[in-house]
């Protein structure tokens, strides 16, 4: 699960809310190395078998979130991290405070455990942050600012790995006329709602740009010229079975137009750009709603 499809304003929550539990669990880890070192009694709470639970950053945790971020492997793995965490947390203040010492193997573990929960929680920070500063604030989608840098990345993975890559230019048919009946409110709507459909649809490695206006950008990565038509094939049929809600008695639906083409391990990227885009047009000029592959040699050679 991909945190590509949580909104920007949940996004911001989830790094706030990072924020505030991180500093819980300072001020958590704080007062235990006191308890060990000053040899106190130990908060009850911290030997329970759901201790995990019980402190600050554990109430957070585990307080209802949206799906998408409950669902995260990276959310999954913080609170993995967290839970072993506190068993050898809580081992460390039952030995303390029966045997008056604790052992230092059992102490490294815990100081491992906890330079793993930190790492998680970085990583996760770190890809919120990510996600919200580079997108389109409307779409989700990444921002057209970040677009060739992590192409150029793609592109050299390609040269490295050998691994074909595919783009695809999409954009949606007759929008004008969705703006001019419905108004830039409704036609806002339309582009956030499709989107969504568009990264639920791919991978999570896979990449979707705003490339602007009515226009998203495609990077569908390690796979095979076919595989990535079909990806396509499905995501422009789901797209036109969409029903949006517009207050009007029907609901809008809307087509697509998708130009695929290879991104070249030698060209500049600008170039497989030209040819997505000019399959795009192809697209429209054969009738709209309807996937066209670029005719240049480097697709020839992938077929």
């Amino acid at each position: 699960m991909s945190l590509q499809q949580i909104s920007h304003d949940e996004l911001q929550q989830l790094i706030t809310q990072l924020d505030q539990a991180l500093y819980n669990h300072a001020q958590w880890h704080k007062e235990l190395i006191r308890t060990l070192v000053c040899r106190l009694s130990c908060d009850r709470h911290d030997i329970l078998p759901e201790a995990y639970k019980e402190c600050r950053f554990g109430q957070w945790y585990y307080s209802p979130k949206p799906d998408d971020i409950s669902r995260h492997l990276g959310f999954i793995a913080t609170g993995e991290a967290h839970k072993r965490m506190h068993e050898l947390a809580g081992q460390l203040l039952i030995q303390a405070s029966e045997k008056n010492t604790i052992n230092p193997l059992d102490y490294d573990h815990f100081s491992n455990a906890l330079e793993q929960l930190r790492l998680e929680l970085a990583t996760l920070k770190h890809e919120s942050e990510s996600l919200l500063y580079n997108r389109d604030p409307l779409t989700g989608a990444i921002n057209r600012i970040n677009m060739l840098p992590l192409l150029r990345e793609r592109q050299e993975a390609v040269k490295r790995l050998s691994q074909p890559c595919y783009i695809a230019m999409l954009d949606i048919d007759f929008f004008k006329k969705v703006n001019d009946k419905y108004g830039h409110v409704i036609g806002d709507r339309v582009l956030g709602t499709l989107s969504h459909c568009i990264i639920e649809h791919l991978r999570p490695y896979d990449k979707v740009f705003r490339y602007g206006g009515e226009e998203f950008l495609l990077c569908i990565q390690d796979t095979d010229l076919q595989a990535g038509y079909d990806i396509l094939e499905r995501l422009r049929e789901d797209i036109s079975l969409l029903e949006l809600n517009v207050s009007h008695p029907k609901p809008l639906h809307i087509t697509v137009s998708i130009g695929l083409t290879l991104l070249s391990a030698t060209l500049p990227i600008e170039d497989s750009i030209i040819q997505a885009d000019q399959a795009m047009y192809l697209a429209k000029s054969a009738g709209r709603n309807r996937v066209e592959m670029a005719v240049s040699p480097s697709i020839e050679e992938m077929k």
